[in-house]
């Protein structure tokens, strides 16, 4: 297959091209870098583009591509969230989903699928009311983004086929947000974020590669799907097993109110709510998790016993 993934060179989409690659398929990673990365998987090229919602010379890449993948976008985590920096996060993923369908829209031959990033944001702060892919979406800031988000991919639905990969909290050990839990434990001085009530939907990176993958040559994978475990935590479970995966307690909670004077909005958003998200289409249609259990994944990642 030849496959185009924007926003190839983050942390998911790097595990991503890796894994496509080694399976043999051709990879165009579309870049807004003017020079193309240092290292590149095997069968790779990259196409530098603009992802300003328009299109350009960048877009004869779309053109009879097996599949598309869209993961660009302003990290929600880098920067506190500023009216400017919301507007950043927002537009960002706009802006190239926007770039990515009108290509398909121009191409002689549409691409088989578009497989376009969400995030289980999507359903705001619901408490331990479970969630899957028919539920209703939240009214915060980061479900606003999520659902402009998918209805600019579902435009492409009239061309192509459309997979939106609603993704929790990604689990790996030298990237997103799990390195940056560890340094309390480390120090004893970790534990629960705030009540611990809130759930907590991860996924191992391992899982979540092979998610994509799936729905890549799954003809029945269609509209969103949860990329999360079956088996959704609490924050207080997670940190538990998280300090036991570490030898270390998990007794020290991170009051809420120190949260949200070090991140303002950020915090409530992303580390005092949560959703209990099950994979329900996922599962109904015959993926089979490796890691279903958080306590498994830490296992695996952190070399527990």
């Amino acid at each position: 297959m030849r496959i185009v993934i924007a926003g190839g060179r983050g942390f998911l989409g790097s595990a991503l091209s890796a894994r496509l690659a080694a399976d043999g398929h051709d990879l165009v990673i579309l870049t807004r870098q003017a020079a193309p990365p240092l290292a590149l998987p095997d069968r790779t090229t990259v196409q530098r583009w603009s992802a300003d919602g328009q299109t350009g010379a960048w877009a004869k890449v779309i053109d009879g591509a097996d599949a598309i993948v869209n993961l660009s976008g302003e990290s929600i985590a880098g920067k506190r969230w500023s009216e400017t920096q919301k507007g950043r996060i927002h537009q960002s993923r706009l802006l190239a989903t926007h770039s990515l369908v009108q290509a398909i829209r121009e191409a002689a031959k549409a691409p088989g699928v578009l497989i376009s990033g969400s995030a289980v944001g999507y359903y705001g702060d619901r408490g331990d009311e479970i969630l899957t892919e028919a539920s209703a979406p939240g009214n915060d800031f980061l479900s606003g983004v999520c659902r402009d988000w998918e209805g600019a991919a579902n435009a492409a639905a009239n061309f192509t086929r459309v997979v939106l990969v609603r993704t929790g909290l990604v689990l790996d050990r030298r990237g997103g947000a799990l390195p940056k839990m560890l340094p309390p434990f480390y120090f004893f001085t970790g534990g629960p974020i705030g009540s611990g009530r809130q759930y907590m939907p991860w996924i191992h990176k391992e899982d979540w590669v092979r998610l994509v993958s799936w729905s890549m040559g799954n003809a029945d994978a269609r509209g969103a799907i949860n990329a999360t475990a079956p088996t959704p935590v609490t924050n207080k479970e997670f940190s538990t097993a998280l300090g036991h995966a570490l030898k270390r307690p998990s007794l020290m909670p991170a009051p809420p109110f120190a949260l949200r004077l070090l991140l303002g909005e950020m915090a409530d958003a992303l580390l005092l709510s949560g959703q209990r998200a099950l994979p329900a289409r996922a599962l109904d249609s015959g993926f089979s998790f490796r890691f279903s259990k958080v306590e498994d994944a830490f296992r695996e990642l952190l070399g527990a016993k």
